[in-house]
């Protein structure tokens, strides 16, 4: 009796493992492991925590993201160093992607279509008293010195740390208005400069910033209230931009210091980017890309949860898990979909 609940015992064990191992091998990831990149500003952090959490429900295996500027990323993907990002804005990145990205890399899906609004931000209260109504208005003396927090007879300027696509326009911008004897673009880390603009706003000081959407500081600071978004001079494209001059200039936008405005910059689509051969060998993974995406609210929602200290690795993840939770139905659809793709 004894050896033969023994026996059957180890033919359920049997079972059962097999069972797994069969449910295992459904998973078009199994056995493999994927290699992502994230962009170095930490509001684009959640998107990557989300699409490698999708793709770990596919069975992939996923290493830790590596932390990338812009350039340098591009180059690793289109040499097959890393995999894939879901930091990808276009147009703003069209100027740093390599000579042979086209053959080896390619933009796939959307994160969020035409979401990546940007522009400069100045304390609404310092627009109406000063009557600032663009860029050029920072080269009056007055002017200059309401926003000159550190004494150099510039105005302070938050503007993005070297590598960030965002740069290579605000430097344009400098150079193509005149304005590098009247602007100081502070180039340091972006959360911390912006950190310390919110604490000298909360302390009845002007501010100006450049900020993109979805980001939490827009939710710290709304444009309209507290701060509104400022005109260039004129339309003059980067290298970047070339080609989208009509889009420089936009309508209808909450909290503009005119309608319509220029910008200065393009509304950028948020797009996975990924090597070409990984998306060959790997059509589930492609078909995520293709479908999934994140609403622009849900991610300037987290942003400000970031800033406000749940900004952790630790934090991210229970985010995602919070987010996949509200979203359940679409996910699931999202990761079937993705596993009909695989054959």
């Amino acid at each position: 009796m004894k050896t033969r609940i023994i026996a059957i015992c180890a033919t359920v064990a049997m079972v059962i493992g097999l069972a797994t191992a069969a449910m295992a091998a459904d998973l078009p990831g199994e056995g493999k492991t994927i290699r992502p990149g994230r962009a170095t500003w930490t509001t684009g952090f959640f998107q990557e925590a989300i699409y490698s959490r999708a793709l770990e429900e596919l069975g992939y295996t996923v290493d830790k993201a590596k932390d990338l500027s812009n350039p340098i990323f591009y180059q690793a993907v289109t040499q097959g160093d890393v995999d894939y990002w879901a930091n990808g804005w276009f147009p703003l990145h069209y100027a740093q992607l390599p000579d042979d990205f086209d053959e080896k890399a390619e933009s796939i899906g959307y994160v969020a279509k035409a979401g990546g609004l940007s522009g400069y931000l100045v304390s609404k209260d310092a627009v109406d008293k000063y009557g600032i109504k663009t860029l050029d208005d920072f080269k009056r003396d007055e002017v200059k010195k309401a926003f000159d927090a550190n004494g150099d007879g510039k105005a302070d300027l938050v503007a993005c740390p070297p590598g960030w696509g965002c740069e290579k326009v605000i430097s344009h911008h400098m150079k193509a208005y005149g304005l590098e004897d009247s602007i100081n673009a502070i180039k340091a880390s972006y959360s911390a400069s912006m950190a310390d603009a919110v604490a000298r706003y909360e302390s009845g000081e002007p501010v100006f910033f450049y900020t993109w959407a979805p980001n939490w500081t827009i939710f710290k600071l709304k444009p309209g209230k507290d701060v509104v978004w400022m005109n260039v001079p004129s339309i003059d494209p980067s290298d970047a931009q070339k080609g989208f001059e009509d889009e420089l200039t936009a309508t209808g936008i909450e909290g503009a210091v005119s309608d319509p405005i220029n910008m200065g910059f393009v509304a950028n689509d948020i797009r996975v980017v990924a090597n070409k051969e990984f998306l060959a060998e790997n059509p589930a993974a492609k078909k995520l890309f293709e479908i999934m995406s994140i609403p622009l609210n849900d991610i300037a929602e987290q942003n400000t949860k970031m800033f406000d200290g749940e900004d952790s690795q630790k934090d991210i993840e229970r985010h995602v898990d919070e987010w996949i939770s509200k979203n359940k139905k679409q996910w699931d659809a999202w990761i079937a979909e993705a596993m009909k793709a695989a054959g």
